[in-house]
């Protein structure tokens, strides 16, 4: 390989994983505009959550499509009209003039969001299969991409407080420009394999299911989980979901290939990545409360408190699992990362209202980096491993749907516990004072790391004994 295409194979590293922060971004820089937005346009406190959730719900249900969509028309096709198509809906985000615009331009976000997505980590897998390279690559990747949650808290806080919301809604459409003139100019062209047949009954159902799950859980942050908008939405995602499992097994063109979960590696990665998504954005959501709501800070403050996090895990994925991965495979690495990650959640247990940051908050949030840094590379790596060109842009959306719907599950998972656990305490404990009332959220959130430490556990146990020791391509048949 000449230099000249090894210069091109990184620079297409950088651009898809600038791909790859963009919706990261779009699912967290919006939390710290809301008041802002809100102030501005003057919708009411109902409807805020339907600017977080528009994105959530149109980017999650069209994953499964947009990945086979990028098998069938390439990759780097796929990625330039969905990169184009998310700078204009930004764009429309920066300037929305009414509530419906804006909620409109979000959904759209959401939509090329899902073309994306797994179309760079399709185009990932095939632009590196050397198994060092690949490693390298993949914790690069994986580091950007899992650091987008807290680097949409400290952009969208630097940006609401020193700028205006518009700039914190609409800056997604310069770094999309910044990565669409990175695919044009470093990723291969390829035509797609016009072969592959799109399941459309399949794509229907997956996505109807889909979205009744995210809108579920959604649904139940601001409703509660007795609403009937709840639990019809999840029923009926559970019914649409079973009925799609049998369509799968009868169908000779299934959206997602039969072939595609008989490995366990392949299987336990996805499994990894669910836990792990339940895990980080809930706890993500219930420490930003405590930020805000007991220690009283600002957003901006808010964000930078994340950063050790950030740098934690761009030291793992580099320094450990770019070094490692290619030569003892996935799982020495991710059961060890879940194992940190949990003590990392039973730290924050321990937090008061006068916790030190340095000695009481900065600890737990280094050992989840670490722990992330060694997780999300070599599961990521490992469920489009071995995958050929016609089904990897499908490896690559079950990867963003697993992450997708663990973070649905676990913001309304932990999100319910800390607010149930703290409503319980404040009746048994004399009522509302102001006293009872803080120790009541602290109890809540400790409950609430307790559970994420539990689904980190469950991570490392299953992570421990489905992946496999070694490097392992899994084998050319899928």
């Amino acid at each position: 390989m000449n230099a000249k295409t090894t210069n091109a194979r990184w620079v297409a590293l950088g651009a898809l994983s600038l791909t790859q922060l963009i919706v990261s971004l779009g699912v967290t820089i919006v939390n710290s505009a809301l008041p802002k937005v809100q102030a501005t346009l003057g919708f009411s406190n109902g409807d805020r959550q339907w600017l977080v959730t528009a994105y959530a719900l149109a980017f999650g249900s069209l994953l499964l499509l947009g990945g086979r969509l990028s098998d069938y028309w390439g990759h780097r096709r796929t990625l330039i009209v969905g990169l184009t198509g998310f700078a204009a809906a930004s764009v429309g985000c920066g300037v929305a003039t009414n509530y419906v615009t804006l909620v409109s331009a979000r959904a759209a976000q959401g939509i090329f969001g899902a073309l994306v997505a797994p179309a760079a980590l399709a185009a990932l897998a095939m632009t590196f299969r050397e198994p060092r390279a690949r490693a390298q690559a993949f914790s690069f990747y994986g580091a950007i991409g899992g650091s987008g949650v807290a680097v949409g808290l400290v952009v969208g806080g630097v940006l609401t407080q020193w700028l205006t919301w518009r700039w914190c809604l609409g800056m997604s459409a310069i770094v999309a420009m910044m990565a669409l003139f990175g695919v044009i100019v470093s990723v291969p062209h390829d035509e797609g394999d016009h072969g592959v047949r799109i399941d459309g009954i399949g794509a229907l159902l997956t996505s109807v299911s889909l979205f009744g799950l995210v809108f579920g859980f959604a649904h139940a942050v601001s409703n509660g989980w007795t609403n009937v908008g709840t639990w019809g939405s999840l029923v009926g995602s559970g019914v649409v979901g079973l009925i799609f499992w049998r369509w799968r097994a009868d169908t000779a063109v299934p959206l997602v290939p039969h072939r595609m979960l008989r490995h366990r590696t392949r299987t336990g990665s996805l499994v990894a990545l669910l836990t792990t998504s339940m895990g980080i954005y809930g706890v993500v959501l219930v420490l930003t409360y405590y930020f805000e709501n007991v220690l009283h800070e600002t957003p901006m403050r808010t964000g930078l408190y994340f950063v050790p996090l950030v740098v934690a895990l761009a030291v793992s994925a580099t320094v450990a699992s770019a070094r490692l991965l290619s030569s003892v495979g996935p799982r020495p690495l991710v059961p060890v990362g879940m194992v940190l990650s949990m003590m990392g959640m039973v730290l924050f247990t321990r937090l008061s209202p006068t916790a030190s940051y340095a000695s009481a908050i900065m600890p737990g949030l280094v050992l989840v980096g670490l722990g992330l840094g060694l997780i999300l590379a070599p599961a990521i790596a490992s469920v489009t491993a071995g995958t050929t060109p016609s089904v990897v842009g499908a490896a690559s959306g079950l990867v963003t749907t697993a992450q997708q719907i663990g973070a649905s599950i676990g913001t309304a998972l932990l999100n319910t516990i800390a607010l149930t656990t703290a409503g319980r305490y404040v009746r048994t404990h004399g009522g509302s004072t102001t006293d009872v009332l803080l120790r009541g959220t602290l109890h809540g959130d400790a409950v609430a790391f307790w559970w994420a430490a539990g689904f980190f556990g469950v991570g490392a146990v299953v992570s421990f004994f489905f992946l496999e020791t070694g490097a392992n391509e899994l084998g050319q048949d899928a």
